[in-house]
């Protein structure tokens, strides 16, 4: 079983990324850090690699009910969601999956949670593709 949620967009690298934090803004998630890896690696190895961006997305009220009900669920959090280029030209938007991430905490009280975060994930990857299909005339 797959640890991630994604959809796949033929669009631009920056317009997805923008697109895709107004998404999880819609969906009430703050997005607590942004991680360049490309320029990261830049920076600190000199190497080059594709543009990849990680998104760590947190939902305040989600995140309060699950440290409530487990607090060391705060080595899981936030959720990231990446985006990156393919070699394709394509751009994937790739979210953890928080009911995969979540199970390994073993609490049926974060049961709950995890499934309105995936729903709340799905949401966003359908917002984006919908987003950027609608811009791209396709």
């Amino acid at each position: 079983m797959g640890y991630t949620i994604q959809t796949t967009v033929a669009g631009d690298f920056d317009e997805t990324v923008e697109t895709t934090i107004a998404a999880l803004e819609d969906e009430g998630f703050g997005v607590l850090c942004d991680i360049d890896v490309r320029a990261t690696f830049e920076k600190k190895l000199g190497e080059e690699f594709r543009q990849y961006r990680i998104l760590g997305a947190c939902n305040p009220g989600l995140a309060h009910e699950g440290l409530n009900e487990e607090i060391e669920l705060g080595a899981l959090l936030p959720c990231n969601v990446i985006v990156y280029e393919t070699d394709d030209g394509e751009v994937v938007v790739s979210a953890v999956d928080p009911r995969q991430l979540v199970g390994i905490a073993d609490n049926e009280a974060l049961d709950s949670i995890s499934n309105e975060v995936h729903d709340r994930f799905e949401r966003v990857l359908a917002s984006v593709a919908e987003d950027l299909e609608s811009t791209s005339g396709a």
